[in-house]
């Protein structure tokens, strides 16, 4: 019975620690961005350069681009025709 209690004593501990390095991290993250900080046009724009060999391409524009938008908007116009919307 005490070694259940142990173990969860130690896992709120580890919880509690994370949750306060995560809080501290975002915290003194926030302090080293200047208030007249601006994007960049990459940014605005959303196409940056791979972070490394392995990270991902961070270009929004290609995440968020819907290939089956025009399909989509046929099936639901087509939808809203026939159930008189």
């Amino acid at each position: 019975m005490a070694s259940k209690a142990l173990l969860y004593v130690g896992i709120a501990v580890g919880v509690a620690a994370m949750a306060g390095a995560i809080a501290y991290g975002t915290a003194n993250q926030e302090n080293y961005i200047p208030a007249d900080a601006v994007l960049s046009k990459a940014a605005q724009d959303g196409i940056l350069q791979k972070t490394g060999g392995m990270g991902a391409d961070l270009n929004k524009e290609q995440w968020h681009e819907d290939p089956y938008a025009a399909k989509a908007a046929e099936v639901r116009a087509e939808w809203e025709k026939n159930n008189g919307q």
